[in-house]
C-alpha cells in the first residue's frame, strides 16, 4: 500500500519532464502493473502490462528486449489466474524474440557479459517448462514449448565459450569468412545499440537504425547460409519438427533438464528439480517430472562408488543402480513406447552416470534392453546431418614413452585392484608415469586390422597429434587425468575448465617442468584445435576422459565437448579409472565389431554384453565406464 503512490509518482513524473511518448513512461507502467499482480489486483495490472508492451514496440520496435519482458510479464499474470492458454501465447512470443536477442548477444561483448544475459534469460525457460508440468501436463503446445526452449538453448554458452565460432570460421572459404566477420560485427553493434541509445539520438533515429541493423543481418545470414550447409544447419531455427525428422523410427531422445520451478502468484523460484522430456519420429513430445536434484544426490553417490568397487557383490551394484533407475528411467519407460534405441541428454550431474548400468523393475541392467548413445543436447542431430568432408587414413595414437626413471610412482599395495590408465588425484609434476602393456597390445592389434602403421613412444607425442587433418578414426591409448574445479570458483570464465582435462603423451616426465608448449600434457583446450572435421569416430581409451567441470544447462567442459566442437562425429569416452587389459580386450573386440559395420553404439553394446555374461568382466566397473557419445550409425552412415 506504501508503495503505489511512489510507483504513481514516478510515472507521473516521467510524463511530466520526459513525454507521454518515451521508453521510461513504459517503463514505470511496467513497474506499477507489476506492483498491482503482486498485490492480486490483476484486472487493475493487465491493462498496464498491456498499455507498457504496445509503447515499447512502438517506440523500440517489436525485437527489442524490452519487448519480450512485457510479454513475459503477461504471461506470468495469465498463468496466476489459470488462463493457460493466453499465458502459452504471450511467453512463446517473448521466447521467439529472447532467441532472436541471444544470437546478437552471445557473439558481442565479453565473456561475463555473456554468462550474464544467459542469466537473465533463465526465468523464462523455467517458467515455460514449469507451467507444463504444474499447470498444463496434458497440454501438448505447453509441452512443445517447454521441450523448444530446452533444445534452443542447453549448451548454447558452452559453445561459445569454447571458441565454436572461430573453428567455423576455419572450415569457410575466404569469402564467406568476410561475410562471417561482417555478421559478427552486425550482431554487436546490434546488441550494443539495443542496449545503450545514444543521447545524440532522436527515437526515431534510434528505431530507424536499429532496423537497419537487423536488415543487414538478415542479409548476411542468408548469404553465408547460401555458401555454407554448416552455417545454414548451425543458424536454422531449432524446432521440434527440424530435430523430429532427424530421429529414426526406432529411436527415441530423452532430453534430462534441470529447472527450478516457478510459481506465477508468489513470483518466485523454487529449490531445482530434474525433469525429462521424450521426443520420437512422430508424435508429440512428451514430458515428466522427476523430483529434486537434492533427493537424488546421495542415491547418485552411492551408485559411483557402487560400480567403481571391484570387490562390492552383484546385488549391492545392482540395488545402487535400482534404485537411481526408479528416480529416473523407471518414469521415463513408459514415454519411450517400442523404441530401443535412446539417444540421451543428460544435465548437470546426470552427465556421470552410465544409464546402460541402471538396473529395472525385472532386476536387468538397461544396456540388457536398450542402446544408448549421448548428446549435449538433441540440437546436435543438426550437426550431425552435415555432409562429411574427404577423410585421411586413421590414426592411431598409444603406449607413449612417458621417458621413466626408476623413480617411478609407488602405489600402496591396497590401490593395486587393478592396473588403470589413470593419474589419479596427483599434480603431473609430482610423478612419474609408467608404461601401459595393454595399451601397446591393444593399438598394435587394432592397428592390424586397419591395416595402417601406429604411432608408438616417443611418436605419440602432441607434434604428432596436432598434424592430424580429418582422419576417418582418432584412437588414443595413454594416460588420463581429471581435476575438478571447486564449486566457487567460476569455471566458465576464460579457458580454465578446459585446462582441467587432459592426456599424457609422449615426454611428459622430461618436460613437465618446462615452459615448453609441447610438454606431453594434451589439454581439452588444446583439442578444441585439432583439424577433426567430419572425423567419424574418436575413441580416448584412457581414464576419467567423459569427465569435465559441469554446469547445469551447459554439459561438460572437458574432452568430449573440446572433440565435438573440433568437428567429430562421435565419440567413445570413459567415466572412471579403467582396467588396463580388460580395456585392452573392449577395444579390440569393439573395432571388430565396427568391421562388420555394426552401428558405433551398438558395437559398443555388444562388447559390453559379452563382458557383462563373461565371468572375468561381470562387474560394471569392467564394462560400464565407456560410453558412446555423437552419432550411433555405422562407420558407412547406415
Amino acid at each position: 500500500q506504501q508503495a503505489e503512490p511512489l510507483y504513481t509518482q514516478a510515472l507521473e513524473m516521467r510524463r511530466r519532464l520526459l513525454g507521454d511518448e518515451h521508453p521510461s513512461v513504459a517503463s514505470s507502467l511496467n513497474n506499477l502493473a507489476g506492483l498491482y499482480k503482486l498485490m492480486g489486483r490483476y484486472q487493475q495490472a493487465e491493462p498496464l502490462y498491456t498499455q507498457s508492451l504496445e509503447m515499447r514496440r512502438r517506440l523500440l520496435g517489436y525485437e527489442h528486449p524490452s519487448v519480450a519482458t512485457s510479454l513475459d510479464n503477461l504471461a506470468v499474470l495469465h498463468h496466476s489466474q489459470g488462463n493457460i492458454e493466453q499465458a502459452l501465447e504471450f511467453l512463446e512470443a517473448g521466447l521467439d524474440i529472447e532467441e532472436l536477442n541471444l544470437e546478437r548477444n552471445l557473439v558481442a561483448g565479453a565473456e561475463k557479459q555473456k554468462r550474464e544475459y544467459m542469466k537473465t534469460i533463465s526465468g523464462t525457460r523455467d517458467r515455460a517448462i514449469s507451467l507444463h508440468h504444474y499447470s498444463a501436463p496434458d497440454d501438448e503446445i505447453a509441452a512443445g514449448l517447454a521441450l523448444t526452449t530446452i533444445l534452443r538453448r542447453k549448451g548454447r554458452l558452452l559453445d561459445f565459450l569454447t571458441h565454436s565460432q572461430q573453428l567455423l570460421r576455419k572450415r569457410l572459404d575466404f569469402q564467406s569468412q568476410k561475410l562471417l566477420d561482417q555478421l559478427n560485427n552486425t550482431r554487436t553493434q546490434l546488441a550494443n545499440l539495443t542496449y545503450n541509445r545514444p543521447d545524440k539520438l532522436s527515437l526515431e533515429e534510434y528505431r530507424n537504425q536499429l532496423n537497419k541493423l537487423r536488415n543487414q543481418e538478415q542479409e548476411l545470414v542468408v548469404k553465408i547460409s547460401r555458401r555454407s550447409r554448416e552455417f545454414a544447419q548451425i543458424n536454422q531455427p531449432v524446432t521440434i519438427e527440424t530435430i523430429q525428422q532427424l530421429i529414426p523410427e526406432d529411436t527415441a531422445l530423452v532430453e534430462f533438464v534441470e529447472y527450478k520451478p516457478f510459481n506465477p502468484q508468489k513470483d518466485s523460484f523454487g529449490n531445482p528439480r530434474y525433469a525429462a522430456y521424450v521426443l520420437r519420429s512422430k508424435g508429440a513430445p512428451q514430458g515428466i517430472d522427476l523430483g529434486e536434484v537434492d533427493a537424488l544426490k546421495p542415491l547418485w553417490e552411492t551408485l559411483q562408488v557402487s560400480l567403481q568397487t571391484v570387490y562390492l557383490p552383484t546385488p549391492k551394484v545392482k540395488q545402487a543402480a535400482r534404485n537411481v533407475d526408479q528416480k529416473l528411467m523407471a518414469k521415463v519407460r513408459p514415454l519411450l513406447g517400442d523404441s530401443r534405441r535412446i539417444l540421451l541428454s543428460p544435465d548437470g550431474y546426470l552427465n556421470l552416470i552410465p544409464f546402460e548400468a541402471l538396473v529395472d523393475e525385472d532386476n536387468r541392467y538397461l544396456i540388457e534392453s536398450y542402446s544408448f548413445s549421448y548428446l549435449t543436447s538433441g540440437r546436435d542431430l543438426l550437426r550431425l546431418s552435415n555432409p562429411n568432408p574427404k577423410l585421411t587414413q586413421p590414426v592411431l595414437l598409444g603406449a607413449p614413452d612417458f621417458d621413466n626413471s626408476a623413480q617411478t610412482t609407488a602405489l600402496g599395495e591396497e590401490n593395486q585392484i587393478v592396473a588403470t590408465r589413470s593419474l589419479g588425484d596427483l599434480n603431473p609434476s609430482e610423478l612419474s608415469l609408467s608404461p601401459l602393456p595393454g595399451a601397446l597390445e591393444e593399438v598394435n592389434a587394432i592397428a592390424k586390422m586397419l591395416g595402417v602403421e601406429p604411432l608408438l613412444g616417443a611418436e605419440a607425442n602432441e607434434a604428432a597429434l596436432k598434424q592430424v587433418i580429418r582422419p576417418r578414426i582418432l584412437h588414443i591409448a595413454t594416460h588420463g587425468f581429471f581435476e575438478e574445479i571447486p564449486d566457487s570458483e567460476d569455471f566458465t570464465s576464460g579457458d580454465n575448465a578446459l585446462l582441467s582435462s587432459w592426456l599424457a603423451l609422449a615426454g611428459i616426465n622430461n618436460n613437465k617442468q618446462d615452459n615448453d608448449l609441447e610438454d606431453g600434457i594434451f589439454t581439452a583446450l588444446e583439442a578444441t584445435g585439432l583439424n577433426l572435421s567430419g572425423t567419424k569416430l574418436v575413441v580416448l581409451s584412457a581414464c576419467n576422459t567423459g569427465l569435465g567441470n559441469i554446469s547445469a544447462g551447459e554439459g561438460i567442459y572437458g574432452l568430449r565437448r573440446a572433440l565435438v566442437i573440433a568437428g567429430s562425429e562421435s565419440q567413445v569416452i570413459s567415466l572412471w579409472n579403467v582396467d588396463d587389459q580388460a580395456t585392452k580386450y573392449l577395444m579390440v573386440s569393439y573395432y571388430q565389431g565396427l568391421q562388420d559395420n555394426q552401428g558405433r553404439s551398438e558395437a559398443l553394446r555388444r562388447v559390453q554384453l559379452q563382458m557383462l555374461g563373461s565371468p572375468e568382466y561381470q562387474h560394471p566397473i569392467y564394462w560400464a565406464s565407456f560410453i558412446p557419445s555423437g552419432n550411433w550409425r555405422s562407420m558407412d552412415g547406415e
